[in-house]
């Protein structure tokens, strides 16, 4: 109890220290966001400052909400063309590349997925509107393409001029006769891409789910939600379920099709893995067409087992459960074996996490696995209920910025509203574990005297090195070169640079050797960082009179 007593005494200390360098008011709203983690009998643990406005000034790891809607959600659907109405910088940021894979069912099926679309807005647009050339712009991205669907993403300078998307979009849609849907996702909107991700939901259901009642064939039909295909995890989640026999109707928004989106409400039941970027669209399923939910989690191998035998559990199928326990024996061996490879290299060694919106938890599993310790973590878009368990949803106080999203009415379906279990069989499963509509969050699964960090800024970052010296460090690309500068090896979560899969079996034998080398290599301790040789100035604030 002691040691634990001068760990948080240690830890209370270090915050302490960080909060100095700021003013006092700023100081005030990051001590809300930075705490030392407790976690009681109950599972009961501190409340987070989360889905905060950034202070202005401070280096963040945040994304906007046009990065959320178009970059995230809507950017790995192949057979949508995407266009950007805005500046050609912010199509370029959002052009998806090794991030997002995606697997056409054929060599002459569409894929936009290579191309990049925009109306390249100039001063002229600004000052006299741009509605004239994104009419244009989709006008030839139809003559060209004849796709299935266009949808347009709105950045800052057309919310601040006011193009009306949406009506050009109906306009479009009349002429065309397709799909045609906008997004009002302008950047500035909500403090995060979290803002980004309510609305691709709210639009993706509005103008695509429903469109298409064709029972497809299967016995266990799924959809997956929050599993983009980074690196191509959803290739090796697709493989598992279709050996274990689970039919996959669509995902949202891995290797997806507008196709797929059409059909999800199909489906028998959804599955989360990222908790904050898609719950919207699996509460909106439930309320409209009697889907339920339940969490997921595919990285690790333990994780993947698990999440196997909670679908098998949920369609209460005696087939499906043997299926699935001799799918999972036929891959543990393999997984086993690397692992007891792996292990004593890693067993021990720490890292910290601030990466997206359940990445910082669930990559603990595999961290665990390895035997790591996680001494941080943290997430840059999540809300309370990502920290701390839906829980706490009904003490939430909607601010200013979550009043900017809109909140969809959904009511059931009068004729395709169908619960695909009633109450009592709903009961029935949670009184034998299987949870639904419910995420626990980070904040339970972590241990007690670790830190977690809403919203981490650079400078934090740079001091969480410097006091800790982790062995591995977990963010995005804006963080990357600078903690490498430190001397410390960084595992780029957010598109993996060149590695992945890390989801499922095989994802997690690639990420056991790829930590395995990363943690022993000693390049890393020979870096002097340019700082090191020129340390920076330093001053006080003085006032002249």
């Amino acid at each position: 109890m002691s040691d634990e007593k001068n760990t948080a005494a240690k830890l209370e200390k270090i915050k302490a220290e960080i909060l100095a360098k700021y003013p006092t008011k700023v100081a005030r709203k990051r001590a809300k966001q930075i705490l030392v983690n407790r976690n009681d009998s109950t599972g009961k643990v501190p409340e987070v400052g989360a889905n905060m406005r950034t202070v202005p000034g401070i280096i963040t790891q945040r994304g906007c909400s046009y990065a959320g809607c178009k970059g995230v959600v809507l950017g790995p659907t192949r057979d949508i063309v995407n266009i950007t109405h805005g500046p050609v910088g912010c199509a370029y940021y959002s052009w998806l590349t090794r991030r997002n894979q995606t697997r056409p069912e054929s060599d002459t099926a569409e894929n936009f997925m290579n191309y990049c679309f925009t109306t390249d807005m100039q001063d002229e647009h600004i000052v006299f509107g741009g509605e004239k050339k994104l009419k244009q712009a989709i006008q030839e991205a139809f003559d060209l393409f004849h796709p299935k669907a266009i949808s347009v993403f709105s950045t800052c300078p057309v919310g601040l001029i006011g193009d009306d998307v949406h009506a050009v979009a109906r306009e479009m849609k009349e002429k065309l006769g397709i799909n045609v849907f906008a997004f009002s996702c302008e950047g500035y909107k909500g403090v995060s891409q979290s803002a980004g991700h309510h609305i691709a939901n709210n639009g993706i259901f509005t103008h695509v789910v429903g469109l298409d009642d064709t029972i497809g064939k299967g016995k266990f039909r799924i959809n997956l939600l929050g599993e983009y295909n980074i690196g191509g995890d959803s290739f090796e989640i697709e493989r598992i379920l279709d050996a274990c026999g689970i039919s996959l109707v669509s995902t949202y928004s891995g290797n997806s099709s507008i196709d797929h989106f059409a059909n999800s409400h199909t489906a028998d039941l959804n599955a989360i893995m990222c908790h904050r970027s898609i719950n919207y669209m699996a509460e909106m399923m439930e309320s409209k067409f009697g889907i339920p939910w339940i969490k997921v989690n595919f990285i690790g191998a333990e994780s993947t087992a698990k999440s196997l035998r909670k679908i098998a559990q949920y369609f209460e199928d005696e087939e499906l459960k043997a299926k699935v326990e001799e799918v999972i024996a036929a891959e543990m061996p393999a997984v086993k074996a690397s692992l007891e490879k792996a292990k004593p290299r890693c067993e021990g060694k720490r890292a910290m996490l601030f990466v997206g919106g359940s990445r910082a938890h669930h990559y603990q599993d595999l961290f665990g696995e390895l035997g790591m310790e996680t001494l941080a973590a943290g997430y840059e878009f999540g809300h309370r209920d990502d920290y701390e368990g839906r829980r706490v949803l009904p003490s939430i106080k909607v601010d200013a910025d979550s009043r900017n999203i809109e909140e969809l009415h959904i009511t059931p379906d009068p004729k395709r509203y169908a619960p695909r279990k009633d109450e009592e069989s709903l009961k029935k499963l949670e009184s034998e574990g299987l949870a639904f509509r419910e995420y626990d969050g980070l904040m339970p699964d972590m241990k007690e005297n670790t830190l977690v960090i809403d919203d981490i800024s650079h400078f934090e970052t740079e001091k969480l090195i410097e006091m800790f010296k982790p062995d591995i460090f977990c963010a995005g690309i804006k963080e990357k070169y600078a903690i490498q500068k430190s001397g410390i090896p960084m595992k780029q979560l957010h598109s993996y640079d060149s590695g992945g899969p890390y989801a499922g079996f095989k994802g997690a034998i690639n990420f056991y050797e790829e930590i395995e080398r990363m943690v022993n290599a000693k390049i890393w301790s020979y870096i002097t960082p340019p700082w090191a040789a020129e340390p920076e100035l330093s001053a006080n604030y003085a006032w002249v009179a």
